[in-house]
C-alpha cells in the first residue's frame, strides 16, 4: 500500500465531503485541476524571484487539490477520460513549473550545482510518471515506489519551507531514479 493509498483511506471521507460541497456550488474536477496547476505555476514564480519559503508554502497548500479533483470526478459520476489526461498533464506542468522556478533561482545566484540538481530531480520525476503511463498502456499498473507523487510533493514543499532546497533536490534526484527502477522491475516481472 502506497502513502497515497494510506492518505486516501484516512482522508477519504473528508475529501468526499468537500467534493460534495464543491459539486453543489457548480465546480468541476477539471476546474480544480486547472486551479491547482495555476497555483503551482504561481509557486514557481515565487521560487524564480527568490521567495523560496513562500513558494514552498504555496506548493504545500495547493497539493491537496490534486487529491480533490479525483474525488470530485468520482462523486460527480462517470469520470471522463479527458479529465484523467488533463489531470496527468496538469501534474507534469506543475512539477515543471516548480522546478523551473528553482532553476531560475539557482541560475540567478550563479549556483550551477543547484541547477544540475534541479535537472536531475526533474528528469527523475518525469521518468517516474512516464514509466507508469507506459506500463499502464502495456497492461499493468506499477503505482509502487519509494517516491510517488505524494512523497515528491512532500519532499519538495517541506524542503522549500525549511529553506533547504539542496537537501530536497538531492533526495528527489536519488530516490526518483530508485522509484523508476522499482517500477521498471515490477513491470518486467508482471509482463514476463
Amino acid at each position: 500500500m502506497t502513502l497515497t493509498d494510506k492518505l486516501r483511506a484516512i482522508f477519504g471521507d473528508l475529501l468526499n465531503s468537500i467534493s460534495a460541497f464543491l459539486l453543489k456550488i457548480g465546480l468541476t474536477a477539471d476546474t480544480i485541476t486547472i486551479i491547482g496547476m495555476a497555483g503551482n505555476c504561481l509557486a514557481g514564480y515565487f521560487l524564480a524571484i527568490g521567495e523560496v519559503r513562500m513558494g514552498g508554502w504555496l506548493v504545500l497548500l495547493i497539493g491537496p487539490l490534486d487529491a480533490l479533483d479525483g474525488s470530485l470526478a468520482r462523486l460527480g459520476g462517470n469520470p471522463k477520460p479527458f479529465g484523467a489526461l488533463l489531470d496527468s498533464l496538469a501534474d507534469r506542468v506543475s512539477e515543471i513549473a516548480i522546478m523551473a522556478g528553482l532553476l531560475i533561482h539557482f541560475l540567478n545566484q550563479n549556483h550551477s550545482y543547484g541547477a544540475i540538481l534541479v535537472f536531475a530531480a526533474l528528469t527523475g520525476s518525469l521518468l517516474v510518471s512516464y514509466v507508469r503511463a507506459r506500463a499502464q498502456a502495456l497492461g499493468c499498473d506499477p503505482k509502487l515506489g519509494i517516491l510517488t507523487r505524494v512523497e515528491r510533493y512532500l519532499v519538495t514543499s517541506l524542503s522549500l519551507i525549511l529553506m533547504q532546497p539542496i537537501i530536497g533536490l538531492w533526495i528527489l534526484a536519488i530516490l526518483t531514479y530508485v522509484t523508476v527502477f522499482q517500477r521498471v522491475w515490477f513491470t518486467w516481472k508482471e509482463l514476463h
